[in-house]
């Protein structure tokens, strides 16, 4: 209160006095906070296992399903940016780190998001009893690892490409670690991370239908949501039901578009790295707009400016002066990177015991079926991937390298992305019905709706960043067309294409559990797959082949991960980063 009031009398002294364009600004934030707060309390609320959760089909109650959604991925996403800042920084920042973090992202993006539900709801639901927001949590946690993992190895590549004419500054300035990661690392990545937060948002809308949607061992929670609406009106055949919630995420997706990621879009130019002006149009905001024509909001914004950089410049993390103890600091880290590589070896081999006392059991017969499958699901992925690669990567690249074009297309690709898979099942039921078309090969494009976008996006991110300085030598040198994407353009974004593939890959394998089987009403056509294998046994609750299809997913992708995207990535890194 005390803050509130020296604030207060602060910009009065200061003339910053509330203008009617202030109570404006002001209705629109109480307004947005008022509904996430409602919508906040709602989740809490009593609730026994097995209750039924009654979910209505009718139009008028989608509203307040859309913003219990939308309030479970602006969640996630704040702690998709924590893990983000945290553990890709770590990786980025040091080598020890960087060899556990990357594998074991590349191996939690390949868990299906059946795999978390199945392991982690009974924990959520235990750790709140009696309440709602145990299978809340457990919502949020899938919808978290839908987003994380793109947004993690996006801020990781960045990091690690920021040009060495920066580094140098920093070390000019004597900035501490602490210091470099908020005045470096972050500017230098924004853009980049800011394309990847829309595609984990959109990410988190393809998966809504199974976060909300939970089922496991037989039994079923419905929590009111988008998700659990589109489960509904599919398991009852209702098209009007369909037609409805597609038009509700229109208007959600539109909604927060222009109140979150339109303003950031605008903010985020201040901090391309260009020595050349742009003769491209730039990105505005309505609510940016709003905003300068405030005073006092504009003044309480540059008092969180100020306690933004006391909180940068904080004493007690600044680097401490170097002295010439530095030989017995490196004599101490050769214990600290023993022990590091005996712990790590000792989690793997801990990992392979528990494996072992897992599938003792399971016959041999058995896993060969199911290594058949993952080979069935991996054929499908390695098609999609090389189909996106050729259509979107040149797309990709027209749009990065036009600001005007991206601010366009922003939104229709935020829309196409967040697209769930089971929303298309009427059409593809009856297509395949109608014309007796093979489920596995039709099937196919339902895994690419939301694996093409991680393509998308990360090609944007990486064409919208290169110096255009460098392309207009391209243009005073005459160079034909093919050279100057041979000798620039690729190499520029081939880092970013190379981390928009991972986790297109990642994506791709997640999506199979939705497109390998597709129900419609009572009827259900089911593709050869490991995807199908998977969904089939969380229905039915039999853990032990549940955890086996699992595994033998993420053994598959790391596998291809190692052999084939690790080596390119190094590549990418080593030979194609712009310094």
């Amino acid at each position: 209160m005390n803050f509130l009031r020296t604030t207060f009398m602060s910009g009065y002294k200061a003339k910053a006095y509330p203008n009617y364009w202030d109570m404006i600004a002001l209705l629109l934030v109480l307004g947005v906070i008022t509904l996430l707060a409602w919508v906040a309390k709602q989740m809490a609320v009593p609730y026994e296992l097995g209750q039924a959760i009654p979910i209505s089909l009718d139009p008028h109650r989608l509203p307040g399903y859309a913003l219990r959604t939308v309030l479970r991925m602006l969640i996630a996403l704040c702690f998709s940016l924590l893990f983000t800042f945290t553990f890709a920084t770590w990786a980025a920042k040091s080598r020890r780190a960087e060899r556990i973090i990357i594998p074991f992202i590349d191996i939690l993006q390949s868990v299906p998001i059946l795999g978390f539900l199945s392991i982690t709801v009974v924990g959520f639901i235990s750790l709140f009893p009696d309440s709602l927001l145990g299978p809340e949590c457990a919502a949020i946690f899938v919808i978290f690892t839908s987003q994380a993992w793109n947004m993690a190895l996006g801020f990781y590549q960045t990091v690690r490409s920021v040009p060495a004419e920066l580094n140098e500054a920093a070390n000019m300035f004597h900035l501490s670690a602490w210091q470099r990661f908020w005045r470096i690392d972050v500017p230098f990545s924004l853009p980049g991370l800011l394309w990847n937060t829309m595609m984990s948002m959109s990410a988190g809308w393809f998966f809504v239908v199974a976060s909300e949607a939970i089922s496991v061992s037989n039994q079923q929670i419905l929590l009111p949501g988008i998700g659990s609406y589109i489960t509904l009106a599919i398991a009852t055949a209702n098209m009007h039901a369909i037609g409805y919630a597609i038009l509700t995420m229109f208007i959600v997706i539109l909604i927060y578009d222009q109140l979150l990621f339109r303003p950031l879009v605008a903010w985020a130019e201040k901090f391309k790295t260009e020595q050349v002006a742009e003769d491209t149009k730039e990105a505005h905001s309505w609510v940016i707009n709003l905003l300068h024509r405030t005073q006092f909001l504009r003044y309480l914004g540059m008092q969180l400016t100020y306690i933004f950089e006391l909180f940068v410049n904080i004493a007690f993390l600044r680097s401490k002066p170097v002295h010439s103890h530095r030989l017995r600091v490196s004599h101490y880290a050769r214990y600290i990177a023993w022990l590091w590589n005996s712990v790590f070896i000792c989690i793997v081999g801990g990992a392979v015991i528990f494996l072992y006392i897992i599938f003792r059991k399971v016959p041999i017969a058995t896993v060969e079926h199911v290594f058949m499958l993952g080979l069935a699901t991996a054929l499908r992925v390695f098609v999609l991937v090389v189909v996106c690669t050729l259509i979107w990567v040149p797309l990709g690249v027209w749009v990065g390298m036009r600001s005007n074009v991206a601010y366009i297309v922003q939104p229709i690709a935020q829309f196409l992305a967040a697209f769930p898979a089971n929303l298309l099942y009427p059409l593809v039921f009856i297509l395949i019905v109608t014309y007796h078309l093979n489920v596995n090969i039709w099937v196919t494009p339902l895994m690419v709706l939301g694996a093409q976008w991680y393509i998308l996006f990360n090609v944007v991110a990486g064409a919208s960043v290169i110096p255009k300085d460098l392309l207009q030598v391209t243009d005073n040198l005459g160079l034909s067309l093919w050279l100057r994407w041979r000798r620039l353009i690729l190499p520029s974004i081939f880092p970013y294409y190379i981390t928009g593939a991972i986790t297109a890959v990642g994506g791709a394998w997640n999506a199979s559990i939705l497109a390998e089987v597709v129900s419609w009403g009572g009827h259900k056509l089911v593709a050869y797959g490991l995807g199908a294998y998977i969904t089939e046994q969380t229905a039915t609750g039999d853990f032990l082949h549940i955890a086996l299809g699992i595994g033998m997913m993420c053994l598959l992708v790391l596998i291809f991960n190692r052999l084939v995207w690790r080596p390119l990535y190094v590549l990418s890194r080593e030979r194609f980063t712009l310094d």
